[in-house]
């Protein structure tokens, strides 16, 4: 089975955080999930955010701090999903992965549907 480590962003602006549904011919499409992605060989779990963030969104964060991880078997594969703590700066919303985006307050996450290893990270959000 493949196992993957991946890395996404909890980013906050206003009291808020960001999530953004997958596309259709996706894997998990219609999936809401907290962006980011695989980390490639010689990169740094923050040097894959900054560049996920940049390719899938054209977003610009300032990373603080991990807030933890999750690891979920998925049919025919693994992740290892590492959640970082992100303030948003600027962003054209340029979407590549994904079809809309919402910022959402945290109390409110358990109203999408989320990719299933990201609902314990959307646990670890303080409302």
């Amino acid at each position: 089975m493949l196992n993957m480590n991946v890395v996404c962003a909890i980013i906050y602006r206003d009291d808020k955080v960001f999530i953004a549904r997958r596309k259709q011919g996706k894997s998990m499409a219609s999936k809401w999930e907290f962006p980011g992605g695989k980390i490639e060989e010689n990169e740094s779990e923050v040097e894959a955010l900054k560049r996920e963030l940049i390719e899938e969104l054209g977003m610009s964060v300032d990373i603080h701090k991990k807030l933890g991880s999750n690891i979920h078997n998925y049919d025919d594969f693994t992740i290892n999903l590492i959640a970082y703590s992100c303030e948003f700066k600027s962003a054209t919303f340029t979407l590549t992965d994904h079809d809309q985006y919402i910022w959402v307050e945290p109390k409110n996450l358990s109203k999408y549907d989320l990719a299933e290893a990201d609902i314990p990270i959307a646990n670890l959000i303080p409302d």
